[in-house]
């Protein structure tokens, strides 16, 4: 064997790469710790009064806006897409996987911060929108602005966003037009639309200055916030307040139900990530599970995994999780249930019915099986595997 000269040679390689090893860190870390929280007791976001806004608003398109209005109705999908970006969004900051966090109020206040920038990069991706010469984005060649705020009209806004006499360098170029963005965790609900920023529209303070001059509202960044009366401006996208942010499935449970997720152990033992994910599919069934939740519940790197490996322990409870894969969306569609796509789980108990019951159903070797009601007594459930059709699958 001939060693390269000049490439040191350490006299015990298998130390030398111990060295190196995760492993050693993972000795002593505390990011794989199980970590529970507290019920937040304030609410996410604030909606002023003067900046509430109701589903189905029809408006006239601006003509200075009408070219991003027309950018983002010619997108496929563009309105799931969009809260899907902004749910993801907010996932990624939560990390349930390693921080155990399911509502936004378990941010630091740096990561709260950081929430609008990762808004703007997830959205940036998702529709692949060019940079501008001066701002965030350019959409139609013209630039634009991305703003995010928890707060419905709480966007603030920069003075390279308008033009003012007063600011000298420090103005823009020109009014240029701003995408604000808005979502609140708690109630599921977002929005988004497009405003061109100019002084007029944002705020000023109440009285004059010594020149008997009105005086603008900046903040310590100097930034300033839209006025009240700036809200008729805002060309709102897919008809104003949007009601169906993607689900937070652990911060919609009852306290009672969530509790028991999180907390499940078996008798004089900690509770683990497979006992946990478990106890989520006992407690939540005939609904979507997604996998933000599996991982937040789960707390490991294989919470996938154990979703599936549940389906065996929940078998004798009469308990099926299904996936995406095989037989199973069948039998989900089969149940009147929503078939679960990649990444989603779904669990149901099952009862053997007679072939003339009328409850929707599926047949396995000549069995027939329905959701079982609440009084129906318990039945090992069939075993589901991937590879096995139900009777009558054709593909």
């Amino acid at each position: 064997m001939t060693i390269q000269e000049g490439l040191p040679f350490p006299k015990d390689a298998v130390q030398a790469g111990m060295q190196e090893s995760r492993a050693l860190a993972a000795k002593h870390s505390r990011r794989d710790t199980f970590r529970s929280w507290d019920v937040p007791r304030d609410d996410m976001s604030k909606t002023p009064r003067e900046w509430r806004i109701q589903p189905g608003i029809v408006q006239q398109v601006p003509d200075d806006l009408a070219e991003f209005v027309g950018w983002f109705d010619g997108q496929p999908e563009a309105r799931e897409r969009f809260r899907w970006a902004l749910r993801d969004s907010l996932d990624e900051l939560l990390d349930g996987q390693r921080t155990g966090r399911w509502a936004y109020q378990h941010l630091t206040k740096t990561e709260k911060t950081y929430l609008g920038t990762a808004v703007e990069v997830n959205l940036t991706k998702e529709f692949d929108i060019a940079n501008g010469k001066d701002l965030d984005w350019s959409i139609a060649d013209v630039d634009i602005d991305c703003k995010f705020s928890k707060d419905l009209g709480g966007w603030e806004i920069p003075m390279e966003m308008y033009q003012c006499a007063d600011h000298g360098e420090r103005g823009g170029r020109a009014d240029h037009p701003a995408l604000v963005t808005w979502m609140n965790d708690d109630t599921s609900e977002w929005a988004a639309g497009i405003v061109r920023i100019t002084d007029e529209r944002l705020r000023w303070r109440r009285g004059l200055d010594a020149n008997g001059d009105r005086v603008r509202a900046y903040n310590r960044d100097n930034k300033r916030k839209l006025a009240d009366n700036a809200k008729s401006d805002v060309y709102w996208l897919w008809g104003g307040l949007q009601t169906d942010l993607p689900t937070n499935l652990l911060l919609r449970l009852d306290i009672g139900t969530r509790e028991r997720i999180l907390a499940a152990s078996l008798p004089r033992r900690p509770s683990s990530g497979q006992q946990r994910l478990n106890q989520l599919f006992r407690e939540v069934q005939d609904r979507i599970v997604g996998r933000q939740t599996v991982l937040t519940v789960g707390q490991q790197d294989d919470s996938p995994k154990r979703a599936r490996d549940a389906r065996n322990d929940l078998r004798p409870e009469g308990i099926v999780v299904l996936g995406h894969q095989g037989s199973h969306p069948h039998v989900a569609r089969a149940l009147e249930l929503p078939a679960p796509v990649k990444g989603e789980w779904i669990s149901t108990r099952l009862a053997p019915v007679s072939p003339d019951d009328e409850r929707p159903k599926f047949s396995l070797d000549g069995q027939f099986w329905a959701r079982a009601r609440a009084n129906e007594p318990t039945h090992p459930a069939p075993d589901l595997c991937y590879k096995r059709k139900i009777d009558g699958q054709t593909d």
